[in-house]
């Protein structure tokens, strides 16, 4: 049971996580949901597509996060992990991702508007041309939000092993 509440933590973090990020981003830019998605909800409300695509674009990572991790904390006689023990190093990890993905923002917003990069192929004629700026900052903020979700949390999974197995010989 206590395996299944942590993967069932890990989902519920994501989501929340992702809702929050698209609540932001959306704003920024309504186009990065709208042409750089596909077609998913028939709505342009930026509340209700952050709502919605922070459900479907963050489940499944809490599914690819939450279930190794809950087996690092629950597999074998080693001394188990809680899934209250696992709190602290989460919302770590969300605040980590967030300050990162507003970073990554800033940067992305400051190189789109110098013409460091930009869009090309069929996004940057499908996007109106002033608004890429703002596609791009959301692109940049997106990929480190995932980025540090999965640099992040492989890290929680390691010293949640490293920290079980260490306690199992300090035990013997």
């Amino acid at each position: 049971m206590r395996f299944l509440a942590i993967v069932l933590m890990l989902v519920v973090a994501a989501v929340v996580y992702g809702v929050l990020h698209d609540q932001v981003t959306v704003r920024i830019s309504l186009e990065y949901f709208t042409i750089g998605h596909a077609s998913l909800f028939a709505t342009r409300n930026p509340t209700w597509l952050a709502c919605l695509w922070g459900l479907v674009a963050t489940w499944w990572v809490g599914v690819l996060l939450g279930v190794p991790l809950a087996a690092a904390a629950r597999w074998r006689r080693w001394p188990r992990r809680e899934p209250h023990s696992l709190v602290r190093p989460l919302l770590i990890l969300m605040g980590c991702a967030a300050l990162l993905a507003i970073a990554a923002g800033l940067v992305g917003h400051l190189a789109a508007s110098r013409g460091w990069v930009y869009l090309v192929g069929p996004l940057a004629e499908r996007v109106p041309g002033d608004r890429h700026v703002g596609f791009l900052t959301a692109v940049w903020a997106h990929t480190t939000s995932y980025l540090v979700g999965l640099v992040g949390g492989t890290t929680i999974i390691v010293a949640v092993l490293w920290g079980r197995w260490s306690a199992a010989r300090r035990e013997s």
